[in-house]
């Protein structure tokens, strides 16, 4: 059990190295790389076992102390994110069996999946900064060999994009990972608690905490710097696009959570305010977006941004009803939003494109794709009794307990507008008849298992978490007890022993 923290890494990075030797046998590249999904997702559910019972689980790489040794941490919110990115790997994985060509297995895809899984567990485990710049490397790196995979001109000009963004995201990384450390001498986040609220120089440490806000803020497409997400995202396979969808922007959120509850902490009169501003103008933004859009990926793409929002709102706003909330929706979302560009898939699959004005008639033709598209749309919209119905609760809440009540109306605004955007896919998707031009209704074409179990699968788990929402919520509140009283996550990191 002591090295498990360390195993959700290990384990797609071996697995990606098998899958580097077998890149000219899909179906055998397949088999293993869905082998290794579904041993990560055990590896996964045992950690979060471990840390339910112990609370936070550490471990010392190389045998060095924190903090001047590399160590990673489990605590409840990490591990239950180390837990949904092997559900999504697993789902995408399997999905990826009839999604993905032979010329893209060659290229590279299933070792830079691995290689990405790996990455973001990575992300959500370290226990310092510098090697939380590391992983958001090697996450950049494997994503963008999967963004241009294949050579396709539009995935070429959205790899473009992404990599220059997160290039200067890099650049104020760096630059206040340098400066964090000239001021305390660490950089492993539970030393930093104390050290950072005893700089002298405030003024200097609040600038530096804006530097990590902004490049949070563009792993996680927040307002202003959110437009290489759509530009990049409706490109992509989509067995990539779900996953990116998933996985990519939370990690940004998981980082600003983590920082801003742990380090900074000392400045919250300034920092969170700002994320009150940039929370609002995201889900604002993001939301009207997505209702002038007529691509079903790019109305899912701009719908990430709006509902990272939310989720900020919950940091911003600081309470740990608020935190909760956000924990809440991190989980629901990240399923949510990777079933449904898995579900847009399908769409093409049977009405053989992604644009709403070419498609028509898939209701009567393909009643399995519309029960997998309306659960999580209606998750998404927050009907109850699914899961983003209850999160969104719990942000509207904390802001009416925080007295933000322009906040709470903006958020039950965004929704609406969301029901709006998830109403035009299925009235134009699934509702209308086939265009006219189309001569016939769409070809009702065979659907395979590797596509639609992923996808009702996670339909399954998304009623599941609005049905059982009770334990989801009492979890969530010791997750959001931890985060606003770090002590047991500090004692356990510099308290412990080799």
């Amino acid at each position: 059990m002591r090295l498990l923290p360390a195993l959700p890494i290990l384990l797609p990075m071996a697995v990606a190295l098998a899958l580097s030797l077998l890149r000219d046998d899909q179906r055998r590249s397949h088999g293993v790389a869905l082998a290794g999904a579904m041993m990560h997702l055990v590896l996964a559910i045992l950690l979060l076992t471990f840390v339910l019972k112990h609370e936070i689980a550490v471990l010392w790489v190389g045998g060095w102390p924190a903090p001047f040794g590399v160590c990673l941490v489990a605590d409840y919110l990490s591990a239950v994110m180390v837990l949904i990115t092997a559900v999504i790997h697993t789902a995408v994985i399997a999905y990826a069996r009839h999604d993905i060509d032979p010329g893209q297995v060659r290229t590279g895809f299933y070792p830079f999946m691995q290689m990405l899984t790996a990455a973001v567990c990575g992300a959500f485990l370290t226990g310092d900064l510098f090697n939380l710049y590391v992983w958001f490397e090697v996450m950049l790196m494997a994503s963008f060999g999967l963004l241009v995979m294949g050579r396709n001109p539009g995935r070429l000009t959205g790899g473009v994009k992404y990599v220059t963004v997160n290039l200067i995201s890099t650049l104020f990384f760096i630059t206040a990972i340098g400066l964090i450390y000239g001021m305390t001498g660490t950089l492993n986040m539970a030393d930093l608690h104390a050290k950072a609220a005893g700089v002298e120089n405030t003024a200097l440490l609040v600038a530096v905490s804006m530097l990590l806000m902004v490049a949070f803020s563009i792993k996680a497409a927040l307002f202003p710097l959110f437009f290489w997400l759509p530009a990049a995202y409706h490109t992509l396979p989509v067995s990539v696009s779900a996953f990116f969808a998933g996985m990519l922007s939370k990690v940004g959120v998981y980082a600003l959570i983590r920082m801003f509850t742990l380090v900074f902490t000392f400045s919250t009169g300034v920092t969170h305010a700002i994320l009150l501003v940039v929370a609002a103008l995201t889900m604002l933004f993001g939301v009207v977006g997505a209702a002038s859009q007529m691509e079903v990926r790019r109305i899912l793409s701009f719908h990430i941004i709006s509902q990272v929002g939310y989720m900020v709102l919950g940091l911003a706003l600081f309470t740990p009803l608020a935190l909760a909330g956000a924990i809440v929706y991190l989980v629901h979302h990240i399923i949510v939003k990777a079933n449904l560009f898995l579900v847009s898939g399908l769409v093409r699959h049977t009405g053989g494109s992604f644009n709403l004005k070419t498609i028509g008639g898939l209701y009567k033709t393909n009643g399995l794709v519309a029960v997998g598209f309306i659960i999580p749309a209606f998750a998404l919209a927050g009907f109850p009794p699914l899961s983003g119905f209850w999160a969104k609760l719990l942000i509207i809440k904390a802001c009416l307990e925080s007295q933000q009540y322009t906040l709470a109306l903006l958020s039950a605004a965004v929704g609406l507008l969301t029901v709006f955007s998830m109403i035009k896919i299925w009235t134009e998707a699934f509702w209308k008849p086939a265009p006219a031009e189309l001569n016939s209704s769409p070809i009702k074409r065979p659907l395979s298992p590797w596509m639609l179990v992923p996808v009702l699968s996670l339909s399954l788990v998304t009623v599941l978490l609005g049905l059982c929402m009770e334990p989801v919520i009492q979890f969530s509140m010791a997750a959001a007890g931890q985060l606003m009283d770090p002590q047991v996550y500090i004692n356990a990191v510099l308290g412990g022993h080799p």
